[in-house]
Order: C-alpha cells, then structure tokens, then sequence
C-alpha cells in the first residue's frame, strides 16, 4: 500500500502520511507536530504524541493491536535522525529500541519476529523483539517512494517481500520465513512498462497487487505460479493511484487515486465486475475485455486518501484533508455512505489499552 505524502494544515500540523497495521484495523497519522493512533470502525483516536513528545514524523508503522509502533522521523521539526527506526512502547510513553542505519528511512514494515527498514537502494531486515540483529539487506533498484511490502498474516507459512525489481515495471518475490534460504535469488515478475507507483500483498502472501505511474490498471499476480490473474481497470485516464488494499478474506479489491474515487472489484467471482459496453458488441482488445469495478464512491478530488475493507461489506477512506468516508457495497454494485467524520476533531476519549485487545 503506497501512501502520498500531501499534507493538510490543520491545528496539529501537516498531515504527512497515514498508514493502517496489518489487519487494517488501526490507522496511525504521522503529521508535522506529532503523531495520533486511531481505532479505524467505529473511528476513534486511541493515542497521541505532540511534537514535544515526538517531534515531526514521516512515516509509522503498528505492529497489530499491539502497544508497540515504529516511527521515523521526518518534517520541520524533527526529533530523532532520519537514518533510524524508533520503537515506541505505547504502554510505557517511550521509544524502547533504536535501528540506525547508514541512509534515510522512507518506510518501515513490522511483523512479530521482523522489523524491515526501507532505504532508497536498499532493504535491511531485522530480527526482532529481542537484541534486534541484521538478518539480511538486499540491494534494489532506486526507489524513492519507497514501496514494499510483506506478508501481513500472523500465521502464514509464507512470509513474502515484494519490492520493485532492478527491471522498470518489475516485482521481486522472496520468502523472508526461512532465512538460511535468503542467499536464493528473489523470484522476478514483469507486472507493467512504467515504474511502479503501488503495491499490496493479500493477507495468505498468495496474491500481489501491482498498479505503474500511469495508473489505469491494476494486476493481480498469483505469487505461487508466478503468473498473472486478473487485469482490473481503474480508468482510462492516467491517474496516480495512491492506494490498493485486499479485503482480509482475499474476496474484494480497493484502490483510490487522484481522481477522487474509491473503487471496489471482486476477486473471487469476476463476473461480478462491470465490462466495457464494447466487449458487448463484440468488439476485440484489452481495453474492450478490461473489468470494471463493481462499486464506488467518491472522496475529495487530488487530495491523497486511503482505503481498506470493513466488516459485513464495507469500506472505509481516510483523506489528506482529515475527512473519513465509510460506505456500505454490495455484490450487485450499489454503495450507500453509512458514516462521515473528521479524525483531527476526535478526541481522545476512551480506554486504550481496553480497546486494543491484547498487549
């Protein structure tokens, strides 16, 4: 899931990134003066650092409903080096280990027994709670962004990282569970002609989501047979995607872009997806056999919006300019707004640790 880094000027400061934990549940806003942690349905702030605390931050990572997060810190007020990883005890108001590195951090991903810092040409994965250690690093090709992503399952005998390969348009694969087998060479796949711009890894590690700069497709790759399922498109116009999510059974598809509209497609059941009035009249080309989506809605225009799947058929986005959309879907394509809310106006106002559900 790739976020963009637009702000909003609000009474917190500049929003600079958001990013959800792993089973999409939670949602931490990284922003000029601090950071805030949210429980995402029902929406509401569960914790938060001022820039006193925290100083600016650029990106975050939870670690499930855990007390335990990762920062790096970014922004006009920066209070640690943007060459290190901090993790904070959520429990305990502090950082609690400290990654450093030799290059700035453009993004963290966490599992249980993994914390993985991604730098510009490199990927550094660490062993983890306990005396963090260096497994690995990995060289890659140049990645501003810095995409990439890991299996988010708790349980799953895969544990795959996916970033862009040295190819333009290319994935690599790599199985990061059992690490004597590192040394094998990343599993290579040609998904587009253009750079990436956003990836996402279903919860089983079995399917991978791809979407280029042009931002009109989305691909959805089998991770086993290495192989392409399923071609989705967004639009025909360019656009810059900004997001791609799995719902956590694997069934619906998400994705936002700058054009101010969430879309919802259906995996298991492609019929369910809208085809070109030219496919109809029999009219041959991929653009004619392109799949649609089935549903969606519409989220501020250019304004940088993320979105993740819900219980019972529903679909939340949070955007740029602190506004939370939820609506309800259904198979036959009809999406209704149940719920609206502006994050940076919640208060803090329930128990924390009675919320999250474990420690």
């Amino acid at each position: 899931m790739a976020h963009s880094r637009l702000g909003l000027a609000d009474g917190w400061g500049k929003i600079q990134n958001f990013r959800l934990n792993q089973d999409r549940s939670m949602l931490v806003s990284c922003q000029q003066s601090g950071v805030r942690i949210y429980n995402v349905d029902p929406i509401r702030e569960q914790s938060h650092y001022k820039e006193s605390q925290i100083g600016s931050v650029s990106t975050a990572e939870l670690l499930y409903r855990t007390n335990l997060f990762a920062i790096v810190s970014g922004g006009p007020n920066p209070k640690y080096a943007d060459n290190s990883v901090m993790l904070f005890d959520d429990r305990a108001g502090r950082p609690v280990i400290e990654i450093t590195l030799t290059s700035p951090v453009l993004a963290v991903r966490m599992r249980m027994d993994k914390i993985i810092a991604v730098c510009r040409t490199s990927i550094h994965v660490f062993s983890f709670p306990t005396n963090p250690t260096k497994l690995f690093s990995i060289e890659t090709r140049d990645n501003p962004q810095g995409l990439c992503e890991v299996t988010p399952g708790k349980l799953c005998e895969k544990e795959l990282l996916v970033f862009p390969g040295f190819k333009v348009g290319s994935i690599q694969l790599l199985d990061i569970h059992n690490i004597t087998g590192v040394s094998c060479a990343p599993t290579c796949i040609n998904a587009h002609r253009s750079e990436l711009t956003c990836l996402a890894i279903n919860q089983q590690g079995t399917m991978v989501a791809t979407a280029s700069t042009k931002g009109t497709l989305i691909r959805i790759w089998d991770t086993v047979k290495r192989v392409q399922l399923v071609e989705l498109r967004r639009g025909a116009d360019p656009a810059r995607i900004y997001c791609i999510n799995f719902s956590l059974s694997g069934e619906w598809l998400c994705c936002s872009s700058d054009k101010g509209t969430v879309h919802v497609f259906a995996l298991q059941d492609y019929r369910l997806n809208k085809r070109s009035a030219l496919a109809t009249m029999g009219v041959p080309g991929a653009y004619a056999g392109s799949q649609w989506s089935l549903a969606s809605f519409t989220v501020p225009q250019e304004c940088a919006c993320i979105c993740s799947f819900g219980k019972d058929c529903t679909i939340q986005a949070v955007c740029m300019d602190a506004s939370y959309h939820k609506y309800s879907f259904s198979p036959e394509g009809i999406c209704n707004q149940i719920g609206y809310d502006v994050i940076t106006e919640l208060c803090q106002d329930c128990d924390w640790y009675a919320m999250r559900g474990d420690s």
